[in-house]
């Protein structure tokens, strides 16, 4: 089905959006999620000198983090599709005084276009949060392929059973609302459970897997900081549901009232959306 905000003949725009907003969201996230990157970094033995690529980067975040690891002798390149996001990475890369860090604007299904990309000339490929929104995985992942270097890897970090989210106690007002975004994102061509599939694709691709893991994470419940995290999300993302038609006017103001009420309830919790990581060998 076709809702408001996208049509048969138009290209999917990223669901989330890219704006001011989405831009402090994604800063707050991956500060949360900061100690599962840099783990999976370190399982990775990213050192001083390497060659990255960070796909999705987004406004760098993570990108900005591997550029002091891989020192002044390593080189990271980040890529996404937001010019604003780009522009934003290349102006804080320069401030930080990292100018091993560069940022392009770009589609990541189509990285065999890009001349700053040349064949087997990364060690490392990361990608988190991305895989979960783009069409065409394999596509992504055969590219990926032959960046690599000899030995290389690729490290993932993304969704498998996105849907599965759900609050204690129990609400079915809470799981119409994740279905929601579940069914925005696949409608814009993404798979909110992407690492389900994700590991044929590598290795069809060619690759090895060298590691798979469910990541660990403090259970969100209101007053820790992890609550927090899905409570940014609402403030951002739900307006945008709602301008795209996946949920009337009423839900939203309904779920903003129940979000309310389980934030004061010490008794509650939440299951977030289980998160996976991946390193797979060239």
């Amino acid at each position: 089905m076709t809702h408001q905000g996208q049509t048969p003949d138009s290209a999917p725009e990223y669901v989330l959006g890219t704006n001011p907003e989405e831009l402090q969201r994604l800063g707050f996230q991956h500060r949360l999620w900061s100690q599962a990157a840099h783990n999976l970094w370190h399982r990775a033995h990213i050192a001083p000198g390497q060659s990255i690529l960070d796909i999705g980067s987004g406004p760098g975040f993570a990108s900005f983090d591997l550029a002091q690891l891989v020192g002044t002798t390593g080189r990271v390149v980040g890529i996404d599709e937001s010019a604003p996001y780009i522009a934003y990475a290349n102006d804080q890369a320069h401030s930080r005084q990292l100018p091993h860090a560069q940022f392009f604007v770009a589609d990541a299904s189509k990285l065999d276009s890009l001349e700053n990309l040349k064949p087997a000339s990364f060690d490392i490929v990361y990608i988190r949060w991305l895989l979960c929104f783009v069409p065409d995985t394999q596509a992504v992942i055969a590219a990926v392929t032959r960046l690599l270097k000899p030995g290389g890897r690729l490290l993932v970090q993304d969704y498998f059973r996105y849907n599965s989210m759900c609050i204690a106690p129990r609400s079915d007002l809470f799981e119409s609302i994740i279905a929601a975004i579940d069914t925005s994102w696949r409608d814009h061509g993404g798979n909110p459970d992407i690492m389900g599939v994700l590991p044929t694709i590598a290795i069809d691709a060619g690759l090895t897997i060298d590691h798979l893991a469910r990541l660990e994470t403090d259970t969100p419940r209101p007053g820790n900081t992890m609550w927090n995290w899905p409570d940014s999300f609402w403030r951002i993302f739900l307006p945008r549901l709602e301008d795209l038609g996946y949920i009337t006017k009423a839900q939203h103001a309904d779920f903003l009232t129940l979000w309310a009420a389980l934030s004061n309830n010490p008794a509650t919790f939440m299951h977030l959306p289980p998160m996976y990581e991946l390193i797979a060998r060239k």
